[in-house]
């Protein structure tokens, strides 16, 4: 039924459900599995802001790493083969997930969700409305 699955990871609690999904996702289905990270600075564009410190985007990009490797180790537990990780860049965090998404051919995208109430997504946005408010291939939203 699914072929390719990407699964969007940011390090929060509701990321870690939406790992442990899609692995149970791609097991059963025999499926290629991808995890993405999306990035909104990059080194060359934090280079020119006034406020740019090395150590912060080391230590920034030192996180990405460790929970892109986290999310691998779940999927290599669970006897996946076919898993793989990236990190992309971009501005818009879904337009950046669902570009990705169409240009690699994934048939299906899995992401987590605080569950926050329709005020608490007025206030702060999500991620996960953007991409369901956009054309996509079928979405699992944990």
């Amino acid at each position: 039924m699914f072929d390719k699955v990407l699964c969007a990871i940011d390090g929060s609690k509701a990321a870690d459900r939406a790992v442990a999904f899609s692995v149970g996702l791609a097991a059963k289905f025999g499926a290629e599995l991808q995890f993405v990270t999306v990035t909104t600075v990059t080194q060359s564009s934090a280079a020119k802001s006034p406020f740019w410190d090395t150590r912060l985007f080391n230590a920034g990009e030192d996180l990405i790493a460790k929970e892109l490797s986290d999310a691998m180790r779940a999927a290599q537990i669970a006897g996946l083969e076919k898993v793989s990780c990236v990190t992309i860049s971009g501005r818009d965090i879904a337009d950046a997930i669902l570009g990705y998404a169409d240009e690699q051919g994934f048939d299906h995208i899995v992401m987590g969700s605080t569950g926050h109430s329709a005020f608490g997504r007025l206030l702060t946005g999500s991620v996960v409305d953007d991409v369901l408010n956009h054309r996509h291939p079928p979405v699992t939203v944990v």
